[in-house]
C-alpha cells in the first residue's frame, strides 16, 4: 500500500460519527477563541446585566465598538451560548449560562480559561517547529502567561486559598496567626503570598520566581497594599536559601526543567514539623486511567503548549502529563518526604493537593 492510499472504510457508521466529531472539534475550536475574546472585552459580564438588548446596546453598555460586537453575538447564538429574539433583534444571556462565563462567578468562570487556547495559537509554529528538532518553546515566547496565570489563580486562591486550601494542613491556621516563616516556590506574580500575608499579619512569607516581570508584579502589588510581611526574590526554584515552617509551590513543579532537584531542596528546606503544600495536576500517570477525564485533552494540550516545552526548552525533564499523581508521589517519597497525604477541593477540579512532610 502507497504513503497516499488509505484502508478501506469498513464502517462507514463509525467514519460518519467520527467526521461529525472532527467537525464539532472545529467548531468548538472557534468557540473558544470567540469565549476569550468575551471574557477579556467584559461582555459576558455585560450582557449578565442587561435585559434583551439589541448589539448597539450592548455595545454602547460594554464601550465597544457595534460591528464587532454584532459579529461575535452572531457565533455566540449560532453556538448556543446567547438567546435571540429576531423580532427585537434582541440578545439576551441567560442566567445559567452566566453562571460559567462571568467574572462575578468566581472559580467557576470558565470563560477565563479560554484565553489560554488563543495563548497557545500564539505559539503554534514554534511547537511544530519543536516536534521537527526537538528542544522546546522558551518561557520568553509566552508574554501574556503570567497574566493570565494570575488571573486564573486568583479566582481560587480569593475564594478557597485562606479558608479551604491552607487549612489542609493540620493546625497551620494556628500557626499562622502566632506567626511562621512561609515560602512559596514558583510564585508568579505573588497572588497567592499576598492573599495569606493579608490574612495572616504576624507571619512572614517570602516568593521566589525565576521571572523578573513577575516578581516585579508582586512587589508593586505588596507596597500597593502596604504588606510589610511579603517579601519576594528573583530566582531559580533551585536556589531556595533559608528554613521554614511551610512551603508551598501552587501548580509549578511539573513545569520546571529540574523538578527532582527542586523537590529535594524543598524537603531540605523545611524546618523540624514543616510542611510542604502543593497543588498540581489532577491527573493519572497512566494514560489509559485520563480516559475520559473531563479535562483530558485540556490537559494534554496546555502540556504540549506550554509544561512540557518550556522544560525541555532548557534541557529539562519535560514532565508534561508524565507527572500524574503516581509520579508525584514517587518523586516526593525521593526527595525524602515521608509523609504524603492527596487531597482534593470543591472549585479547583485541575489539581489535588499533596500535603507532605519529612517526618
Amino acid at each position: 500500500m502507497s504513503s497516499s492510499e488509505t484502508q478501506p472504510v469498513t464502517d462507514p457508521a463509525k467514519q460518519e460519527a467520527f467526521a461529525a466529531e472532527v467537525v464539532d472539534v472545529l467548531n468548538k475550536g472557534a468557540l473558544a477563541l470567540l469565549t476569550s475574546v468575551g471574557h477579556q472585552t467584559g461582555l459576558f459580564d455585560t450582557l449578565a446585566e442587561l435585559p434583551p438588548s439589541t448589539s448597539d446596546e450592548i455595545a454602547k453598555a460594554a464601550g465597544l465598538d457595534e460591528r464587532y460586537v454584532r459579529e461575535w453575538l452572531g457565533g455566540m447564538v449560532v453556538g448556543g451560548f446567547v438567546e435571540y429574539e429576531p423580532e427585537g433583534r434582541t440578545y439576551r444571556l441567560p442566567p445559567e449560562h452566566a453562571a460559567s462565563l462571568i467574572r462575578a462567578a468566581g472559580p467557576d468562570n470558565l470563560a477565563g480559561m479560554m484565553p489560554y487556547i488563543a495563548l497557545m495559537g500564539e505559539v503554534e509554529q514554534q511547537v511544530v517547529r519543536s516536534f521537527r528538532e526537538g528542544g522546546g518553546v522558551p518561557y520568553s515566547a509566552y508574554p501574556r502567561f503570567q497574566a493570565l496565570q494570575a488571573e486564573e489563580t486568583a479566582r481560587v486562591y480569593d475564594h478557597a486559598l485562606v479558608d479551604i486550601i491552607i487549612p489542609l494542613v493540620p493546625g497551620v491556621i494556628d500557626r499562622l496567626r502566632s506567626g511562621i516563616d512561609v515560602l512559596d516556590v514558583g510564585t508568579g506574580q505573588g497572588h497567592a503570598p499576598i492573599v495569606l500575608a493579608r490574612a495572616f499579619p504576624a507571619s512572614r512569607f517570602h516568593g521566589i520566581d525565576q521571572s523578573e516581570t513577575g516578581v516585579a508584579a508582586g512587589r508593586a502589588q505588596a507596597a500597593e497594599l502596604g504588606l510589610e510581611n511579603v517579601e519576594f526574590h528573583l530566582g531559580d526554584s533551585t536556589d531556595v536559601t533559608g528554613k521554614y515552617d511551610l512551603i508551598t509551590a501552587f501548580d509549578v513543579i511539573h513545569d520546571l526543567a529540574k523538578p527532582a532537584r527542586t523537590l529535594a531542596v524543598i524537603a531540605k528546606s523545611l524546618r523540624e514539623g514543616g510542611t510542604f503544600l502543593m497543588a498540581d495536576i489532577a491527573a493519572s500517570s497512566k494514560l489509559e486511567e485520563n480516559i475520559g477525564h473531563p479535562f483530558g485533552p485540556t490537559l494534554f494540550g496546555f502540556s504540549v503548549f506550554y509544561c512540557m516545552t518550556t522544560s525541555l526548552s532548557t534541557g529539562g525533564a519535560g514532565l508534561g502529563t508524565v507527572w500524574g499523581q503516581e509520579t508525584a508521589e514517587r518523586m516526593l517519597a525521593e526527595a525524602g518526604f515521608r509523609s504524603v497525604d492527596v487531597r482534593s477541593i470543591a472549585g479547583d477540579p485541575l489539581n489535588v493537593y499533596y500535603i507532605a512532610s519529612t517526618s
